[in-house]
C-alpha cells in the first residue's frame, strides 16, 4: 500500500468521530458485556498504552507524551513476553458459552492476538508497525528514525498547543539517542548471526539518516513547532523553548542521526547481503511462514497464495486487454503501459496545488453516492495534504488517521517529488477510494467511534481485513461514479493488478523463486509501473515480508462474502447493510469475520 501507520494494538493515529444519529452504533444486542472480561481487556489496554506511549499519543491519550521507551532492549522484549503470557493464561477462567455474542467475539480476537504475538516473540520477531526480527530495528520503509520527524515536525501526532506539550516533546525526543544506540547494537547482533538487510535497502537508508541532519538547528524538521508557537505562550517561555529546541537538535538529535548514518555506511553496508528474500536468512523460511500467517490471518501456505496470485494476474490482464481495445490502442499491453507512462497528455500538472485540487475533485464526485452505500458515515475531519519533502522520495500515497477526539483530521498524503512527472493514469481515483473515502478513513473512523468495543478492538489493526476492505472499496468505483474515463479505469485495473502481483512476487522473493531484479521485471511486464516505481515496491516487500499479501487476500474474502450473501439473500440483501455490518465491529482475523458475517446473513433470512 500505502503505508498505513498502525498495527495490531499498536495503532498510531485513529480518527475520532460520531455515529450518524439515524443509525447509532451499538453492541450485539443479546446481552450486556461481562464485567470481569471488561476488566481484563481494560487492564490490558492500560498496560499496552504505557508500554507503547507513541501509540497512546496517536490515539489522543496524552498522559505519556513525554515518554519514549527503549523497545530495542532485551528487557523490553522480556517484559512483553511476560505480560502477554500472564494475560493469556488468565483467559482460561472464561466460559465462552456463558458470554454474549459480542464478548465471545472479543475473546476470540483477543486470544488470537496474544497467541500471534507470543509466537512471534518466541522467534525473535516483535509485533511492531511491520514485524521483523528484532535485529532489524528499521529499514528504508519503516521504523522510529522515519516516524520521529513526523511526530516532532509540529504537523503530526504529537500535540504542540501548550508549554507542557513543548516540554513533553523535549523529554521524549531526548530519549531517542539511547534508542539509536540500542538499534545499532541490535544491527550488530544481526551482523554476527547472519540476519542482515539486503544491500539494495541499506543504500536507501543512509541518505534518509543524512537528510534529517540539519546544518542549522532552525532549519531542522524538528524546529517546526517553534515556528508556530501558540500566542498565549509567554515571552520568557518562548525564549527558553527556542534555546532548548536548538540544543536538543544540535546536541542530541543531529548526532544520533549522524551516528546511525555513519554506522550504516561504514559498518553495516559492507556486510549487507546480495540476496533478496528471507529464505537466505537463518530460520528464514519459518520466519516468513509466520509473517504470512500474521498478515493474512489465514493458514494458507505461501505456495497457495502464490498460485492465487498467478490466477488473479491472468484474470486482470484479460480485463486490461478489453480496456486497451476500447480506446483503440493497436500495440500490445506492454506498449500500452509505455504509452500511459510516457505520453505528455497524462502529465498535465505544473504545480502541486493542481494535483491536490484534482484529488479533492474526486472526493466531491463520489460523496453523493457514498450515502447510498453506507448507513453510517464518519464525521471526523478529513483533508488532503502533500507528503513532507524529507520523506516524499521514498513514500507512497498513504492515509494517516486523525485523533480520536477529532482535534486532528484524518489525512490523505500524496507524495509529489516532481510535479511535471505526476501521471494522472497512475490510479488517482482508485488510490483515493482506497486510502481515503470510503477506504481507510471510513473503516478506521467507524471502528474507533464505536463505544461498545473494548479499546483493544477500537484501536486494533489486522492488515488482511483493513487493507482488504480498502482494496475492496476500489472495486466500488463505477458504483460511486468514477472510472468513467477508460484511462482512469485502466489505472484502477493497474492498482488491482498491483495487489495481485504482490501475491506472486512477495512470496517468490522470500522463498527463493525470484531475485529482486526478476521481481522488478515481472512487475513491469504486468502493470503500468515505471522502473523507479517497481524498484520502490519490490524493495518494500523485501523490507516488510508478508505485509503486501494482506490486501488481495482480504479483498477476495470480502468480495466472496458479498457474492455469497447476494445469492443467498436475494431481494433481502442490502449493500448498505452489508457494508455497515462489515465495519460495525472493527477489524478482526478473516476466519472470525466470516463467522460473524455468516451469523448476520442467517439473521436476515
Amino acid at each position: 500500500m500505502h503505508r498505513l501507520l498502525i498495527s495490531a494494538l499498536l495503532a498510531t493515529a485513529l480518527a475520532g468521530c460520531t455515529a450518524s444519529p439515524d443509525k447509532p452504533v451499538t453492541a450485539a444486542a443479546d446481552s450486556a458485556a461481562n464485567p470481569e472480561l471488561a476488566k481484563v481487556l481494560d487492564a490490558y489496554w492500560e498496560r499496552s498504552s504505557r508500554l507503547f506511549p507513541l501509540s497512546a499519543t496517536a490515539q489522543g491519550d496524552n498522559r505519556f507524551n513525554d515518554q519514549l521507551p527503549n523497545d530495542q532492549t532485551r528487557a523490553f522484549r522480556d517484559t512483553l513476553t511476560a505480560f502477554y503470557t500472564r494475560t493469556r493464561a488468565g483467559l482460561a477462567r472464561f466460559d465462552d458459552a456463558a458470554l454474549s455474542a459480542d464478548d465471545r467475539l472479543s475473546l476470540d480476537i483477543f486470544r488470537y492476538d496474544l497467541d500471534t504475538r507470543l509466537a512471534g516473540l518466541k522467534m525473535g520477531i516483535t509485533a511492531a508497525e511491520y514485524p521483523v526480527p528484532y535485529v532489524i530495528p528499521f529499514t528504508q520503509f519503516f521504523g522510529l528514525p522515519l516516524t520521529l520527524p513526523q511526530y516532532g515536525s509540529g504537523e503530526g501526532n504529537q500535540p504542540f498547543k501548550s508549554v507542557k506539550d513543548y516540554d513533553d516533546w523535549l523529554k521524549r525526543a531526548g530519549q531517542f539517542p539511547a534508542w539509536a544506540d540500542s538499534a545499532i547494537a541490535n544491527f550488530r547482533i544481526g551482523l554476527k548471526t547472519g540476519v542482515v538487510l539486503p544491500r539494495a535497502l541499506v543504500v536507501k537508508m543512509i541518505p534518509q539518516m543524512r537528510d534529517v541532519v540539519a546544518k542549522k538547528a532552525t532549519a531542522s524538521t524538528f524546529y517546526g513547532p517553534l515556528k508556530k508557537l501558540p500566542a498565549d505562550i509567554s515571552p520568557a517561555d518562548r525564549d527558553r523553548l527556542g534555546r532548548q529546541f536548538q540544543s536538543l537538535i544540535s546536541t542530541q538529535l543531529n548526532p544520533a542521526y549522524q551516528r546511525l548514518g555513519d554506522f550504516l555506511e561504514k559498518e553495516y553496508l559492507p556486510a549487507a547481503r546480495a540476496t533478496s528474500g528471507f529464505n537466505a536468512l537463518p530460520n528464514g523460511a519459518a520466519s516468513y511462514a509466520y509473517l504470512t500467517r500474521y498478515w493474512t490471518t489465514t493458514d494458507r501456505t505461501p505456495d497457495q497464495i502464490y498460485q492465487t496470485g498467478l490466477s488473479e494476474v491472468a484474470r486482470i490482464r484479460a480485463e486490461m486487454e478489453k480496456t486497451k481495445a476500447e480506446v483503440g490502442f493497436k500495440g500490445d499491453l506492454k506498449a500500452f503501459f509505455e504509452f500511459m507512462r510516457n505520453d505528455p497528455k497524462f502529465r498535465p500538472y505544473t504545480t502541486a496545488d493542481e494535483v491536490l485540487a484534482a484529488t479533492r475533485a474526486i472526493q466531491a464526485r463520489i460523496e453523493p453516492n457514498l450515502k447510498k452505500m453506507f448507513g453510517r458515515t464518519p464525521k471526523t475531519p478529513f483533508e488532503v495534504r502533500q507528503t513532507e519533502a524529507f520523506r516524499a522520495a521514498s513514500a507512497s500515497a498513504e492515509y494517516n488517521p486523525g485523533a480520536p477526539d477529532g482535534s486532528r483530521p484524518g489525512t490523505y498524503y500524496i507524495p509529489i517529488v516532481d510535479v511535471t512527472q505526476f501521471n494522472v493514469t497512475s490510479g488517482m481515483e482508485s488510490t483515493f477510494l482506497h486510502e481515503a473515502l470510503p477506504g481507510h478513513h471510513y473503516q478506521i473512523s467507524l471502528q474507533q467511534e464505536n463505544p461498545a468495543l473494548p479499546k483493544f478492538r477500537r484501536f486494533a489493526w489486522y492488515g488482511a481485513m483493513g487493507e482488504g476492505w480498502a482494496l475492496y472499496t476500489e472495486s466500488l468505483g463505477k458504483e460511486l461514479g468514477v472510472y468513467t474515463d477508460p484511462y482512469q479505469y485502466m489505472g484502477a485495473l493497474g492498482d488491482e493488478m498491483h495487489r495481485a502481483i504482490r501475491l506472486v512476487v512477495d512470496v517468490a522473493l522470500h522463498i527463493g523463486r525470484m531475485t529482486r531484479e526478476e521481481a522488478i521485471k515481472y512487475s513491469m511486464e504486468n502493470e503500468p509501473l515505471s522502473e523507479a516505481g517497481a524498484v520502490a515496491e519490490i524493495e518494500r516487500y523485501m523490507a516488510a515480508p508478508g505485509q503486501a499479501l494482506s490486501y488481495k487476500t482480504g479483498a477476495l474474502k470480502i468480495r466472496e462474502l458479498r457474492a455469497k450473501y447476494e445469492k443467498d439473500l436475494g431481494k433481502k440483501f442490502s449493500l448498505s447493510d452489508f457494508h455497515d455490518e462489515l465495519l460495525r465491529d472493527g477489524v478482526m482475523p478473516l476466519a472470525v469475520l466470516e463467522q460473524k458475517m455468516d451469523a448476520w446473513a442467517a439473521s436476515k433470512k
